[in-house]
């Protein structure tokens, strides 16, 4: 089994700066691409950033200049630090890791979420 546990999500005033971290432990053979989406109330969830295993980056036009995603693929964990918050980044931010097991295909894993309140 694997797990995704994020951490670092809270309220910070607009232009402020979070820091979202996101571990997997189980029996992990291998991780591909990593990546960050996020949920507005009445919205799709949406990609915001996402880092491959060569380090490669994407991110969404709305985030850009202002995110920036990394990895330490020795801790299996993926970061999005946050920078020049704005009340429109307000979200359920969920990790999102494309994992190969010891015992089945590669597949997607899920964080349970973690809320981002910028207010203004």
């Amino acid at each position: 089994q694997v797990q995704l546990v994020e951490s670092g999500g809270g309220l910070v005033q607009a232009g402020g700066s979070l820091r979202l971290s996101c571990a997997a432990s189980g029996s992990i053979f291998s991780i591909n691409t990593m990546g960050w989406y996020r949920q507005a109330p009445g919205q799709q969830r949406e990609l915001v950033a996402a880092i491959t295993s060569g380090g490669s980056t994407n991110y969404a036009d709305s985030v850009k200049n202002r995110f920036t995603i990394s990895r330490d693929n020795a801790k299996n964990t993926v970061y999005l630090q946050m920078n020049s918050l704005k009340p429109e980044d307000t979200a359920v931010y969920y990790c999102n890791q494309h994992i190969l097991t010891l015992s089945a295909g590669p597949r997607d894993y899920w964080g349970q979420g973690t809320q981002v309140t910028v207010s203004s």
